[in-house]
Order: structure tokens, then C-alpha cells, then sequence
């Protein structure tokens, strides 16, 4: 790997911290959605749901770095693994706040019952 290339996109950088930050809400605001709809299945698995949209988002916008619709140095490796690193920490946050939640329903695999209104 050239150094020249390693200069330009630092691991430690803002813009890491920025994907991380916003893979993490991406995934927290998705896993609310899925998680609020009437949809057992999506219910139940509002985590992976979650997940899944927050990795696509993060490969769009890298896609369309690669293209150059934004102003930015290109699509980066690094800048996707900010991305999985700010997901797997939401899932993780999520599988706990899941895990040790006293709220009925909120365990895997129970669902409850949406009434038509």
C-alpha cells in the first residue's frame, strides 16, 4: 500500500467518526421503524432489519463517493469499515437494551397482537 495514499485517509479522522455516528443512528432509527410496524416478522427481527438498511445507506453513499456525486476524496475502505463498526455497535446496544428490558413482548421471538383499528 502506498504511503501517500495512507496520509490522505487516516484512520483516526473525523470522517471515520462521522460514519460510525452515522451507521449508529441509521441502525437505532431503522430498528425503531421495524420494530413499531404491524408485522410480526419485522417486529421480531427489527434488529437485523435495521442493520441490513443502515449497511446499504452506508454502501450508497460510498457507491455515489465512487461516482462522485459528493465532494469527497472517493470511496474509501476504510471509510465502510467506520460504517460496519458503527452498526455492530448499535446491534450490540440494541441485543442488550432487548435483553435486560423489562417490557413485556420485547424478547425474541414473542410478538404481540396489533388490532385493526
Amino acid at each position: 500500500m502506498d504511503s501517500g495514499n495512507a496520509d490522505q485517509d487516516p484512520w483516526l479522522a473525523p470522517d471515520k467518526l462521522y460514519h460510525v455516528l452515522f451507521c449508529f443512528s441509521l441502525t437505532l432509527i431503522f430498528s425503531a421503524l421495524a420494530s413499531c410496524t404491524r408485522y410480526s416478522f419485522l417486529r421480531t427481527h427489527s434488529i437485523r432489519v435495521g442493520s441490513i438498511l443502515s449497511l446499504l445507506a452506508g454502501a450508497a453513499k460510498e457507491a455515489a463517493d465512487h461516482l462522485g456525486l459528493f465532494p469527497s476524496a472517493g470511496a474509501s475502505f476504510k471509510d465502510a469499515v467506520a460504517d460496519v463498526i458503527g452498526v455492530l455497535i448499535a446491534s450490540f446496544a440494541l441485543s442488550l437494551l432487548r435483553k435486560f428490558s423489562g417490557r413485556p413482548g420485547f424478547e425474541q421471538g414473542q410478538t404481540r397482537r396489533v388490532l385493526p383499528v
